[in-house]
């Protein structure tokens, strides 16, 4: 009897300590690119912290026959530069809610750079919400976590 409570507990210790993991997933870590209006999979992105603020770059271009792509649009250091290794999200801070926001979100695509706003969603921890402001107009894409098993 002794034996099988000690078993319950240790059962129960690795239960929560199973679903603790599972909830407590980051935005960080590399993810899966998907373009919102075509289906596209574009990249692997990999989000970071650096000072406590959210940063990321684009370390493989996925999209058949972009591999090679230079940013042709943007402008200044930017322009004609590989987006492989291109940092597309600088200093965002995270808030209460969870989520991170920052005014430095480049599309390499149109070289145009957003505010932003980035956060899990909240059926789906392997999948982020990636948000670009213009005014009151904005644009949201879902990107896939990767995992070991990708």
């Amino acid at each position: 009897m002794k034996n099988s409570n000690h078993n319950k507990g240790f059962l129960l210790i690795v239960l929560i300590l199973g679903i603790q993991a599972i909830n407590g997933q980051t935005v960080f870590g590399k993810w899966k690119t998907i373009d919102d209006k075509t289906g596209v999979t574009k990249a692997i992105v990999d989000v970071y912290e650096k000072n406590g603020l959210l940063n990321a770059k684009i370390v493989q271009v996925l999209e058949e026959g972009r591999e090679d792509a230079l940013c042709i649009k943007c402008e200044g250091e930017l322009k004609d530069k590989p987006v492989q290794g291109m940092h597309i999200m600088r200093n965002f801070k995270k808030n209460g809610d969870g989520e991170y926001k920052g005014n430095s979100l480049l599309d390499p695509e149109n070289g145009t750079t957003y505010k932003g706003k980035v956060w899990l969603d909240g059926q789906d921890s392997n999948k982020l919400k990636v948000r670009g402001y213009v005014a009151f107009l904005y644009r949201t894409q879902t990107w896939h976590r990767v995992t070991d098993a990708q």
